[in-house]
């Protein structure tokens, strides 16, 4: 309760971008696997978990990549990316460095990159409904994003792990569908696009349910890649370094070959 409560103050705390600009935003919005988990590990010595410090090529900072801090300015994004955002647990490599680094690669004169950081891990899609804590924090960051000049131009969404029981796998897609709606009603950006990630692990035994879920939204603008067969962490549910490389390369290819 006490981390909701410090993100409610924020969510009232408007302080505007600035300095750095950036031109593109893409809000990253979901739980763990989202946040990032990428070489995280146990330390036997103090039982805790920690983040080993790699940083692959495709996660490199770099002056046009921006991330929107905690406190609402423009920033030189690093890994973790959502160590200020999730930061009651553990983060690693996610995908929104690969993502970016990707379109740039294949478009060098794409324009500055703002990256939103939204994802909090363990969230259940109920927990992203308009009204809570964390639908009017990821609304509020993106208005503060949008202040500075540049445009949103997607909203990636990877969550539905902790959804993958009998009774929230059955109201997921409702649920999901609402949720796409509001924040496109929210921004007044009715075609809003969004690239979802159809999940290949769950915390429960309606895995099956969720995906089908995903792969059945009747929304406009709606695209999706997939997890399915991509390497884990020993806990079988979050991605290695290597695997959020990957889907954040599958990410910036579908945006680049559809919006």
């Amino acid at each position: 309760m006490f981390f909701r409560f410090i993100f409610c103050v924020f969510i009232h705390c408007h302080v505007k971008p600035q300095g750095l600009k950036a031109n593109n935003i893409f809000l990253l919005a979901g739980q763990s696997n989202m946040a990032g988990c990428g070489g995280v590990y146990n330390d036997t010595k103090t039982n805790l978990l920690k983040w080993d410090g790699q940083v692959p090529p495709q996660c490199i900072p770099t002056s046009k990549i921006l991330t929107l801090s905690l406190t609402k300015t423009w920033e030189i994004a690093y890994e973790p990316l959502h160590k200020e955002i999730d930061n009651l647990k553990t983060c690693g490599m996610g995908p929104g460095m690969p993502l970016s680094n990707q379109i740039l690669a294949k478009l060098p004169d794409f324009g500055v990159i703002g990256l939103v950081p939204c994802a909090v891990g363990g969230t259940k899609i109920e927990e992203w409904q308009k009204g809570t804590i964390l639908y009017n924090q990821l609304v509020d960051r993106a208005r503060t994003a949008m202040q500075s000049g540049g445009n949103i131009r997607a909203l990636i969404w990877y969550q539905g792990e902790s959804d993958c029981g009998e009774q929230d796998s059955m109201l997921y897609k409702g649920r999901l569908e609402k949720f796409f709606n509001d924040v496109r009603l929210d921004l007044n950006s009715p075609d809003l696009p969004i690239i979802l990630v159809l999940i290949s692990v769950g915390e429960g035994n309606f895995l099956r349910n969720v995906r089908d879920a995903q792969v059945n939204i009747n929304l406009k603008n709606v695209v999706r890649i997939d997890a399915m067969g991509l390497t884990l962490l020993p806990d079988h549910l979050h991605l290695d370094t290597k695997s959020a490389v990957s889907i954040g390369q599958k990410l910036a290819n579908s945006f680049l070959n559809n919006f």
